[in-house]
């Protein structure tokens, strides 16, 4: 890349400005790797298992009060006492430390992040949950962080971030009638559905944009999750600024009543005043026209139809046509989440079952985004005709999408939901089958008792496009600054194990994860012991291993990177990371790098036949040049800021804080 181009695409742009300690003149790019102090953290039923992590580092107070924002969204159908306990526990933290804190039945914790402007567009927002790219919706760049960043943010007021290669995805057109944001991410996901923005941020961009309202965009945002990327993050435009203007004036309506406690004493909305959205008028952040993007993505919008997702997975799409001509039976059907329980997805369900009744045999289950949502749908009623229709109210809040409270999926049943997720036994039962739709297709499907559109649309070709770029070169040599203790060097031996996709359970499995007591020697022991049995056997204190694609995919559990560090191993390389493996590897000291062309190299020449092949060559990561040299080649690698090696020398992020604190 040409470091002389200061150019910046709106990722970059943003990560400018809540990055910490940048070298004097350095232009964030992607790929970098920066200290970031967010403007917000939220935490929602999990900040119960952040508090431990929090006070295990020795730490006694919030850095910054106003910097977490605590949210009980998840469970929140769950009155026993225990729950309500651990809800307690919550609130009461929340008060000793002075943080912003909304109780179970106020809303989705995202929901809220937007409607009290703590997604502020331009802004750095993260979240200990996944779909924090909702926030993008907004033109706020929102991306998801593990526990353990939780509790270094609410300490320090600062973790780590490696800035994602950026994906630009064009929107042009407009969509047709009948049509929806939700219909445009499950085409996306389903047309690109080959890893083309894995672990990317996604800036969309285009004349299509503009048609497309804060709702349709805050559904797109939020399954870009879904589509494997870390950001999906829209323009700060007209129609965002017009949204905050509408969102001041119903809070000055609506008083401070619900306002937590920092608010200024003036009267006004800490976040949501005019005096902050003029700032944000003035401010004309946008990426530059000669930014720099990893790969090119477009969808002409008229040419969208509604699909349906699934079963069982996101990436596989099916018209609504096909469908109604199946007529699948639906047992269930569900207009809640996170991503499609807004006031105008309430309205378009409101819209198709007026005037007629839940199938027999159909249980439909609706619950609103947020009470703030709830009470706009009452007000329009929209909720008493779904309510008339036959639907079964929940409270604000998750449930049935990550299979909490009540409405799953029974054995062999099938689902029709306008969630984001359709995992595999996520809803109910692992026998049930769960397709994602519009609200629309479900409040139809609901009605017809199959899956089904409330019109008929033609097929037709969707027209879209994808290239991949080439990185750019420049004839400056990059130079890392090496922190003291950092080693600037590493060499060893190659241990190859090709395999694509290789999951936490392979490389660590499942039935050691909650042995509380179990010690870094048995750690060490046990590492890839479902990939290969023989691996431990094979390699040496000082190995590197290089891994295949996609490696550390599945769950979060800390040992996957940990048993690595305890048997020995100096360092992991793959073509790519899960970015949670990546964050925890990370967060505790150990290094993973991605190389994809010395995973391709390695497998031209020793195949994959074998699981586990110790190879003759040794790797040395030149990390002030940016290098790997195996054998006779030299391949470029992402320069490993100074928050990553920090993270080293410390032995990880906990150690960190504490030397902070």
């Amino acid at each position: 890349m040409n470091q002389n181009n200061a150019a910046q695409n709106l990722v970059e742009k943003i990560v400018q400005q809540y990055a910490l300690d940048l070298p004097k003149g350095h232009v964030v790019r992607a790929g970098d790797y920066v200290s970031i102090r967010p403007a917000h953290i939220l935490t929602h039923d999990n900040t119960g298992a952040v508090i431990p992590k929090f006070k295990a580092i020795g730490a006694t107070k919030i850095a910054n009060p106003r910097q977490p924002v605590y949210a009980l969204d998840h469970n929140v159908q769950d009155t026993s006492e225990t729950n309500l306990a651990k809800y307690a526990k919550i609130e009461a933290f929340a008060k000793e430390m002075g943080v912003d804190f909304y109780p179970a039945g106020r809303g989705i914790g995202h929901q809220i992040m937007c409607e009290e402007g703590y997604a502020w567009p331009g802004t750095m927002v993260v979240a200990s949950d996944s779909h924090a790219n909702m926030y993008g919706g907004l033109g706020c760049l929102g991306t998801p962080v593990v526990r353990t960043d939780a509790a270094a943010i609410w300490a320090t007021g600062r973790t780590w971030w490696q800035v994602p290669p950026v994906a630009r995805c064009e929107l042009t057109g407009k969509l047709r009638g009948g049509v929806t944001g939700k219909d445009v991410i499950i085409t996306l996901c389903g047309l690109f559905n080959n890893n083309e923005v894995l672990n990317h941020a996604v800036e969309f961009v285009g004349d299509g944009v503009s048609s497309l309202s804060i709702d349709e965009r805050l559904t797109i945002a939020n399954m870009t999750t879904e589509w494997g990327a870390l950001v999906g993050l829209f323009p700060i435009d007209e129609t965002v600024i017009d949204w905050l203007r509408r969102r001041i004036e119903a809070v000055e309506q609506r008083g401070l009543a619900e306002v937590p406690s920092d608010a200024d004493g003036d009267g006004s909305h800490p976040r949501l005043n005019k005096q902050h959205l003029n700032e944000l008028e003035q401010s004309s952040l946008k990426a530059d026209s000669s930014a720099i993007y990893a790969r090119e993505i477009t969808l002409d919008l008229s040419t969208v139809t509604p699909h349906v997702a699934g079963p069982d997975n996101v990436k596989t799409m099916t018209s609504v046509t096909e469908m109604t001509i199946r007529k699948l039976k639906v047992h269930k059907a569900y207009l809640v989440s996170c991503v499609n329980s807004r006031a105008q997805d309430i309205a378009e369900a409101a819209r198709v079952v007026k005037g007629h009744k839940v199938a027999d045999g159909v249980e439909f289950y609706i619950a609103a985004a947020s009470s703030e949502v709830q009470t706009v749908a009452e007000a329009k009623s929209n909720w008493g005709t779904l309510l008339e229709a036959g639907a079964l109210p929940l409270p604000p809040g998750c449930g049935p999408c990550i299979g909490l409270g009540k409405g799953l999926l029974g054995e062999n049943e099938v689902g029709i939901s306008a969630t984001n997720r359709n995992f595999k036994g996520r809803m109910g039962a692992r026998s049930a089958q769960a397709y994602l739709a519009s609200p629309a297709v479900v409040a139809a499907s609901a009605i017809a008792g199959y899956i089904t559109g409330p019109e008929e649309f033609d097929t037709i070709e969707v027209v879209r496009s994808f290239k991949e770029i080439a990185p750019q070169s420049g004839s400056d040599k990059v130079s890392v600054a090496i922190v003291d203790g950092f080693s600037e060097k590493v060499t060893g031996r190659i241990v190859f194990c090709h395999q694509d996709n290789l999951n936490t359970d392979g490389i660590y499995p499942g039935k050691y994860t909650y042995i509380d007591d179990f010690t870094p020697e048995q750690q060490a022991g046990v590492v890839m012991e479902n990939y290969d049995p023989e691996f431990t056997k094979l390699v040496d204190k000082g190995d590197i291993v290089v891994g295949g694609f996609t490696f550390g995919s599945g769950s979060s559990r800390e040992q996957a990177a940990t048993a690595f560090k305890y048997r020995g191993i100096s360092m992991v390389i793959a073509g790519s990371f899960s970015q949670t493996y990546k964050r925890n590897a990370i967060n505790n000291g150990f290094l993973v790098i991605e190389c994809p062309e010395l995973v391709n190299e390695l497998r031209s020449i020793y195949g994959t036949d074998k699981l586990t092949i110790v190879t003759d060559l040794t790797a040395t990561i030149d990390f002030a040049h940016a290098t790997i040299t195996a054998g006779d080649k030299v391949y470029d690698i992402a320069p490993l800021g100074s928050a990553a090696q920090e993270l080293v020398v410390t032995d990880g992020l906990e150690n960190w804080v504490k030397a902070r604190l």
